[in-house]
């Protein structure tokens, strides 16, 4: 298997969609996507595809010297292997490429694995939004990371 990893294009989305419905209560829409994509300076999507299969998808705003993740997800055949990972690097290089110093996140409490992936990638947790999750009304962990640059 060969990742690559390109630029999020409309071609993209019926994939990345069903990946969306796999990972979360409370999927993005088709139109969230193609709006990020078409519309929203800030935004910045990836895919990583193995030939034209997405495995896994990511998105950060970046706006003036922040990141902002605002979504993250791998197809659950392919988790466990390193591709959240490497679509989160991706991220952080893209995010400093475009002029970001930081980057921040909010994750689920009980969402442990992605709690110690962004962890061991040196993101810091530094507080709370509460019930920031509306399918749940479960708090969401805001994680910072800070000097992109260093380990990029």
């Amino acid at each position: 298997m060969e990742i690559e990893f390109a630029d999020m294009d409309l071609k993209h989305l019926s994939q990345v969609l069903e990946i969306e419905k796999q990972s979360f209560l409370t999927p993005w829409s088709y139109q969230a996507f193609a709006y990020e994509i078409l519309y929203n300076d800030f935004g910045h999507y990836i895919v990583a595809l193995d030939d034209q299969r997405v495995l896994g998808y990511g998105g950060i705003w970046v706006v003036l010297d922040e990141a902002h993740v605002t979504n993250i997800a791998v197809h659950p055949g392919f988790r466990n292997r390193g591709l959240g990972r490497q679509l989160m690097q991706q991220l952080i290089d893209k995010a400093v490429e475009l002029g970001a110093a930081k980057m921040t996140l909010e994750v689920r409490p009980s969402n442990k694995y992605a709690r110690l992936l962004y962890s061991s990638l040196g993101f810091v947790e530094y507080g709370i939004r509460k019930n920031y999750y509306t399918d749940t009304n479960e708090d969401a962990i805001i994680m910072w990371k800070y000097d992109l640059k260093k380990n990029s």
